[in-house]
């Protein structure tokens, strides 16, 4: 059997997968800036919005796991978390090199890093909530990270499947970049909502987080960064940018984002919204959705993680 061919596993398998933490290397030296579409640049800077949102998340989930993993006692858990904590610190470095690739095109994220930056160390902070409610605080932040890890995985999972990114000829490297970043979200989906089950399990609490802070705060962050790039975008002509300025720009975003899902080049909002009742539902488990032995099939393939480990040996005869 080809290496890069998912076998199928039951969820009990997929349960019990202890991440891998894989080093990549990306080379930016021939991805435009315009990466899916040349005459398109409206679908390439939704997604650039994540190099710029992730590498600050992705830090302050490592920051709030290391104060939780004290608490956790099932060993299986604690050694899935621990490469959680690797795979998301590869994670934020890789998203950090397309991040200086928008920079070197005369990109200036500045201002929308700034805000990101303030959201993660101020007002997500260990200190934002009274001494005596920290360990409260605490647990509402690793529901809010199983939350946000239910988005990631079911965004990984579309990027999996968005043939028709290669169709038009989006940037393979971009493309891989995204795909390696979207099969291990869908290779650890379970990790951030078991470990949340494990010190706390709250289900009002994962509800109201969810609800309150998780769900409105991506979108607001996704419709900000989308309308930010295309202001910041020197090759965007002024007609343009006008539409992304003023009281009429989520509009603005949330109808070009319609128009690119419906080619394929992004994914439907609605797919962001159907995530939250599956969220809420007392049964969810995560595991129940995306597949493993396709998200480890990609990661045997990629050209970022083979040149760094070579390609993935051919089985024995």
């Amino acid at each position: 059997m080809n290496p890069s061919t998912p076998v199928p596993t039951s969820p009990a398998e997929d349960h019990a997968v202890v991440p891998t933490v894989r080093r990549v290397s990306f080379d930016w030296s021939n991805t435009p800036l315009h990466w899916v579409k040349a005459d398109d640049p409206f679908p390439g800077h939704l997604i650039n919005v994540f190099h710029m949102l992730l590498p600050p998340l992705e830090r302050w989930f490592i920051h709030d796991y290391r104060q939780i993993l004290p608490r956790i006692t099932d060993e299986l858990l604690r050694e899935q978390v621990r490469a959680f904590m690797g795979q998301e610190g590869v994670h934020a470095v890789a998203h950090t090199t397309a991040l200086d690739h928008l920079r070197a095109q005369e990109v200036d994220c500045t201002a929308y890093l700034q805000r990101v930056e303030h959201v993660f160390s101020q007002i997500l902070s260990d200190d934002t909530a009274p001494r005596a409610l920290r360990n409260r605080w605490l647990e509402a932040r690793i529901a809010a990270i199983a939350g946000l890890e239910h988005f990631t995985a079911v965004l990984g999972q579309w990027l999996l499947d968005a043939k028709e990114l290669d169709a038009v000829g989006a940037d393979p490297v971009m493309l891989d970049l995204l795909r390696w970043h979207g099969a291990e979200e869908v290779e650890h989906r379970a990790v951030a909502f078991d470990t949340y089950q494990h010190i706390s399990g709250n289900y009002p609490l994962r509800q109201t987080v969810m609800m309150t802070l998780v769900f409105p705060s991506l979108i607001k962050l996704l419709i900000d960064g989308a309308a930010f790039l295309m202001l910041a975008d020197p090759t965007v002509d002024e007609p343009t940018k006008r539409r992304y300025r003023g009281r009429l720009r989520d509009v603005q975003v949330l109808r070009e984002w319609r128009r690119a899902a419906t080619q394929g080049l992004l994914p439907r909002p609605k797919l962001l919204f159907g995530a939250i009742p599956e969220f809420l539902n007392p049964k969810y488990h995560p595991i129940e959705h995306g597949s493993t032995a396709q998200a480890q099939a990609y990661l045997a393939r990629s050209p970022a993680a083979q040149a760094v480990h070579g390609p993935p040996a051919e089985p024995t005869p």
